[in-house]
């Protein structure tokens, strides 16, 4: 009247008894899916983040310009710029910015002036 096997197991194709094997396969298999999505949700997670707004605040540079005189040298150019900061930072971001060296400057050059 009733047989040994569930009806379950015939309804998804198994024909005999699921054997401990079988199951422990299975299991390892999911396990290693949802390792392989969660991880390739987390790579993805940071850069649409920053895509929708979330990401760290990030400020505008200011950038203008300065025409350099005669007499003047990255130092005074400085000075003048930034009375209340270290000259010598102000020096090497105008060098780096512009390209230039002390003893480059023309009177009439335009300098790139990079501040936050």
């Amino acid at each position: 009247m009733f047989e040994s096997r569930l009806d379950s197991e015939r309804m998804f194709g198994q024909d005999g008894p699921v054997d401990r094997t079988d199951v422990r396969r299975r299991g390892r298999t999911r396990v290693a899916a949802i390792m392989v999505l969660s991880l390739a949700g987390a790579a993805w997670a940071g850069p649409v983040v920053r895509a929708l707004g979330g990401g760290p605040e990030q400020r505008p540079v200011a950038r203008s310009t300065y025409v350099v005189q005669a007499g003047d040298t990255l130092w005074s150019i400085a000075e003048r710029l930034s009375p209340e900061a270290d000259p010598r930072a102000v020096v090497d971001a105008l060098a780096q910015a512009n390209g230039v060296r002390a003893g480059d400057l023309v009177p009439g050059q335009t300098l790139f002036v990079v501040g936050s």
